[in-house]
């Protein structure tokens, strides 16, 4: 591994501490005096890497730095944070102080007196002759191992002091072969000119401040050579006009904004300053301005707009020609970047469209049923990812307009339909099975149910399981009626046999069988605990080899509270799902079933209102309503699932009773009533995997250590975005472990700040442990 001028300053400081046990005892504390404050940049860096280093100055104990009676205090061990290896001696570094501030006790600041007597148990960080250790004496010395030769003019002392952040992290033989002066410490700074450039335009005023001197100096000048572009008397506008027009020397910045954008967020505002090319031919890319991709938008918006009031047909014909024109500027950076929703919006619209132009029919409910599970649950995803992504009102009525026009209307018909063949051959859900599961499920199974788990829904998270490598098994069944919590969580749970309804029973609630008391969820939660299951909260996983019962991801709350917002939160819902799931895996669970109590509908508009008179109902949800004992059916009227004696109306087709609606349950359509079933066990042969635990990961800039319990000698360790796919790598396919480390190196800047999963992985490719982190750390 290439060694930096960093590593060395850390073995350096660490070696101080180590005398000969015979003929010295072990010293207190390793006094780092700097009169000058030079390393302080540097000091603040090292807090991460090494915890037994101590600073003197304010009480910010976060940041284990404070006043000398503390750090004495800390030296005890009598304060929490003092929580360094014990075998560690420990580092105080102490700017501002020389080592004669030290020595002369009887002039010494009353600030500094507690630490004087330090001089006598501890040992000094200095060079020979006793002075302090400045940065250049460090890098030129042989006793600081590098024995550079660096000039000693004021120009080059200044510049050394400037790029001392980025020279520590520069590898010794780098800097070795040369006689090192003030351009060769400013070429540290600028090294990067494209990343300089962005970096200026994303705040001109705070880099020129901040680079005043020599870098400003070097940058104009590599501007002006680059580019010909001199940043003082041209401007940020200058540049900005100059990489929209695409001109040959400036791809190359493009192309480094294209691929790191997420550092430069203000760049974009500078772009959109950037007039438009007066004189264009076919041949004009006008891509690249941000501007261009803002009025496409608006015009998007005022056509999605337009379609209010047209024919189903009209409104596919309208949407298949704004796909054509709007389609391709979902490649542009602009979309990638957030800045183009309606365009990206247009792309599950147009898969909607072409759905629902497809006969979905059936002579009987299971065939129509058959149906919906195999592709058109596909609609219902479609109609969600178009509002997934937009963030404002505006945007959100113009996609709403859309759908309005085309997926409400297929909604409608569709479950009339549905309704239809339920009259005819009747509701499988209308029973609810009573077998006592609970008895006979065996070791290693985990139960997690998820409120509001709608089918599609269920197969967007199967898939994001697949990607986790994990095996995956759906299948559905039919939701009692009504399909509401009340009724739907306990039928779902493997103590279902344990409820019972009752003519009295009130908000769809069962009794439990014997004790007559309403089957809530805590009373749910305790019969779990007398059949042996553990009843598992929050981030608990429990005792793996016996069964388990937990719950996770409220979709159906959300969906209350929010309506169609409900449409972005889903991918959020099912990542946190994901990570839950991951975490009962790797705690060792061999089978993880997903069970739920209803779909839902979620109709942009709102519900169309349906009449039904107070008078009539003894309990009363938009979807459904309990009838009296004098009332006359309705249309539609079932009875409910845990009691015949109970009788229900169904809302017809999407209506609901209560005005307003946009996301509700309880009623009969297919998305309320086909709800999913999901299995989930490890992948083949990873039985062993769980005792492998990931222990420690340490960012030092972009570098990542880790540290890995119970890795295998073949084990390896990865940084990927999916933990079973290798091309996700972007620590360059990840290195061995060995002894249980690795040192793993992140090489694109543009991703720090990015989510990643730390990866564990077998002799046979396979994930066996994985962790969360951040990029550059959090």
């Amino acid at each position: 591994m290439t060694e930096t001028v960093l590593d060395r300053l850390l073995d350096s400081l660490r070696s101080a501490a180590n005398v000969s046990r015979a003929d010295q005892v072990r010293p207190a504390a390793v006094l780092w005096t700097d009169q000058e404050s030079q390393w302080r940049p540097v000091a603040e860096r090292l807090r991460e890497m090494i915890p037994e280093l101590l600073m003197l100055g304010e009480h910010a104990p976060e940041q284990r730095c404070g006043p000398a009676i503390w750090i004495k205090c800390m030296l005890a061990r009598t304060l929490e944070e003092a929580d360094w290896p014990a075998s560690a001696v420990p580092i105080l570094y102490l700017p501002g102080v020389s080592r004669a501030d030290l020595r002369a006790i009887e002039t010494c600041p009353r600030a500094l007196q507690p630490l004087a007597e330090l001089q006598y148990r501890g040992l000094f960080w200095s060079q020979l002759n006793g002075r302090d250790w400045t940065v250049k004496a460090f890098l030129s010395s042989s006793r600081g191992a590098f024995n550079l030769d660096v000039s000693g003019d004021q120009a080059t002392q200044q510049a050394m002091h400037r790029a001392l952040d980025v020279l520590i992290d520069t590898p010794v033989d780098n800097l070795k072969g040369r006689r090192l002066e003030a351009a060769d410490f400013d070429a540290l700074l600028s090294s990067n000119p494209i990343r300089d450039l962005l970096t200026w335009m994303n705040n001109p005023e705070a880099s020129a401040e901040e680079w005043q001197g020599a870098r400003w100096d070097a940058f104009r000048s590599r501007c002006k050579a680059d580019w010909k572009l001199d940043p003082k008397s041209d401007g940020v506008l200058v540049a900005a006009e100059r990489i929209s027009e695409g001109r040959r020397e400036w791809d190359a910045v493009w192309e480094r904004y294209q691929s790191g954008w997420r550092s430069f967020p203000k760049v974009i505002e500078q772009l959109r300053l950037a007039s438009l090319p007066v004189r264009r031919d076919l041949f004009t890319d006008l891509g690249r301005y941000p501007k261009t991709n803002d009025k496409a938008e608006d015009s998007l918006r005022l056509a999605l707009a337009g379609v209010a009031g047209t024919s189903q047909t009209e409104a596919v014909s309208r949407l298949q020609g704004l796909e054509q024109e709007h389609g391709p500027r979902r490649h542009w950076l602009w979309a990638q970047m957030g800045q183009a929703p309606l365009a990206q919006a247009l792309e599950p619209l147009s898969r909607l469209a072409a759905l629902t132009g497809k006969p979905f029919r059936g002579q009987h409910l299971e065939d129509m049923a058959d149906a919906y599970r195999a592709e058109f649950w596909q609609v219902d995803t479609a109609a969600r990812q178009a509002l997934a992504g937009l963030r404002t009102k505006a945007d959100t009525e113009a996609v709403s307009t859309a759908l309005q026009a085309i997926y409400v209307p297929w909604l409608e018909e569709a479950n009339q339909r549905f309704q239809n063949l339920v009259r005819k051959d009747g509701y499988p859900g209308s029973t609810v099975v009573k077998e006592p599961s609970a008895a006979y499920q065996t070791g290693g199974q985990c139960w997690l149910f998820v409120d509001g788990l709608r089918y599609d829904v269920a197969q967007d998270l199967a898939a994001l399981l697949k990607d986790e490598g994990l095996e995956i098994s759906i299948d559905a069944d039919y939701a009692p009626v009504p399909s509401v919590t009340a009724s739907g969580k306990i039928a779902c749970s493997p103590v279902a046999q344990f409820a019972q309804g009752r003519s009295t029973d009130q908000d769809f609630v069962p009794s439990h069988g014997t004790l007559d008391k309403p089957l809530n969820t805590a009373l749910l939660r305790k019969i779990l605990k007398d059949e042996g299951w553990q009843v598992l909260g929050g981030s608990e996983t429990g005792e793996p080899t016996g069964r388990g019962w937990t719950e996770f991801g409220d979709l159906d709350h959300y969906g209350h509270e929010h309506g169609l917002r409900l449409a972005r939160e889903v991918p959020i819902i099912l990542d946190a799902i994901v990570e839950q799931i991951r975490c009962l895996i790797d705690a060792g669970w061999q089978q993880i079933r997903i069970v739920t109590d209803h779909g839902w509908l979620l109709v942009p508009g709102g519900m169309p209102k349906t009449e039904l008179a107070k008078f009539l109902t003894a309990t009363r949800w938009g979807r459904c309503a309990a009838l009296t004992d004098t009332a006359k059916p309705t249309d539609l009227t079932l009875t409910w699932s845990w009691c015949p004696d109970v009788r229900i109306a169904m809302a017809p087709s999407i209506s609901s009773f209560i005005a307003g609606q946009v996301y509700g349950h309880g009623g009969l359509s297919l998305q309320e009533s086909i709800i999913p079933r999901i299995t989930v066990t490890p992948p083949a042969g990873v039985a062993d995997a769980v005792s492998v635990t990931v222990t420690e990961i340490k960012w030092t800039g972009l570098r990542c250590r880790v540290v890995v319990d119970g890795a295998q000698p073949v084990y390896a360790a990865d940084l990927r975005q999916k933990a079973n796919d290798p091309k996700t790598s972007k620590a360059g396919g990840g290195k061995p472990l060995k002894g249980g480390k690795a040192s793993l190196v992140v090489e694109d800047d543009a991703l720090e700040g990015e989510a990643i999963s730390l990866v564990v992985i077998d002799g046979n490719g396979q994930a066996v442990a994985r962790m969360a982190t951040v990029i550059g750390g959090e």
